[in-house]
């Protein structure tokens, strides 16, 4: 099968041919149909997340379906079309593991960091980490909602309710999420890029009700506003836009450094939080919500072998919305 793999951080992927991952007890091996490409793999290839298992195959967007159960493996079947997340391991024993905040254990791995992910024709998993696909999804378009749309929904329920939210970025994440904000009432602020008109314009025809450059300020208070782009820089915007008792989310894995800025703008009880990862729960969560309400996400397609052109597709914004890849089967 192939297999795009990344054996030094700052170079590009390299196109392999190898055998059949197996699946051991606890795994399950998955034929890849898609995997959606998400800026924490530019942040993995970039270096900028520094403990990645090399070589590494990246993709933690998963989609495929099920062709081997490893010993004990009982919830799942063959021929099962699941997803696979960033998440890819938890100890299931330590304190955060039994508070449910498995997202925070310690000895957790990571698809496609340190677990080789879906730049392959097929992949193996821990089944306790893998999910029903529902139905009303094609592999393509379900291929942005394990990454791109389970950290959205975990960063929208940090929020909170949030009548006026604003998001700052306007990718695969906030594509996705402001048709999750929009179904439950919200009214939604972008914010982009100064000068990214094609931005803009995205965010407007997704039913954002005002866009504009990240350094203008809002139209109106808002009530919370998440943070996509993993510019430390709109921590301080951000700040400044949500009223008092707001709060802020940044939602990415990585960051640059936040500015030093005057106490003022976080007195009145405003809020910064991180979101970290994600647990099962908001894998069932999100994904029972999607069942039920069909979220429509934009993609761009690219061959496997084409995996170096679309992170740099990516990293340049090239496109809107998520970029897939689509194995070729052998």
């Amino acid at each position: 099968m192939q297999t795009m793999k990344l054996h030094k951080a700052g170079e590009k992927l390299v196109l392999e041919q190898s055998g059949s991952p197996t699946a051991g007890p606890g795994q399950v091996r998955i034929a890849v149909s898609a995997c959606g490409v998400c800026r924490t793999d530019l942040h993995v290839v970039d270096g900028e997340l520094t403990e990645p298992k090399l070589p590494i195959v990246p993709g933690h967007e998963i989609i495929g379906r099920v062709v081997e159960l490893g010993a004990g493996v009982s919830r799942l079947r063959i021929g099962d079309r699941v997803g696979v997340p960033w998440l890819g391991w938890a100890c299931g024993v330590c304190e955060f593991c039994l508070r449910g905040e498995e997202n925070l254990c310690t000895l957790a791995r990571y698809t496609g960091y340190q677990i080789d992910g879906g730049y392959a024709g097929e992949t193996v998993a821990d089944a306790r980490f893998v999910f029903p696909i529902p139905a009303n999804y094609s592999d393509e378009e379900a291929a942005p909602l394990m990454c791109a749309g389970l950290i959205g929904w975990r960063c929208l329920r940090m929020a909170g309710a949030a009548p006026r939210l604003g998001l700052y970025g306007f990718g695969a994440a906030a594509h996705i999420i402001i048709q999750v904000a929009l179904a439950r009432g919200q009214k939604i602020f972008a914010f982009v890029r100064p000068g990214d008109e094609k931005a803009k314009a995205f965010a407007l025809r997704m039913g954002s009700a005002w866009a504009g450059d990240s350094d203008q300020p809002a139209p109106e208070p808002l009530d919370a506003a998440i943070l996509f782009a993993p510019a430390g820089e709109l921590v301080p915007a951000a700040l400044k836009a949500v009223r008092p008792g707001g709060t802020v989310v940044c939602g990415g894995i990585h960051m640059s450094d936040i500015p030093s800025f005057s106490y003022d703008l976080l007195w009145k009880e405003r809020v910064v939080r991180s979101v970290a990862n994600l647990t099962r729960a908001d894998a069932e969560e999100f994904l029972a919500f999607c069942a039920t309400t069909k979220i429509r996400t934009e993609t761009t397609p690219y061959p496997l072998a084409q995996a170096n052109q679309a992170l740099d597709d990516l990293r340049h914004g090239r496109f809107s919305g998520a970029a897939v890849l689509t194995p070729e089967r052998d």
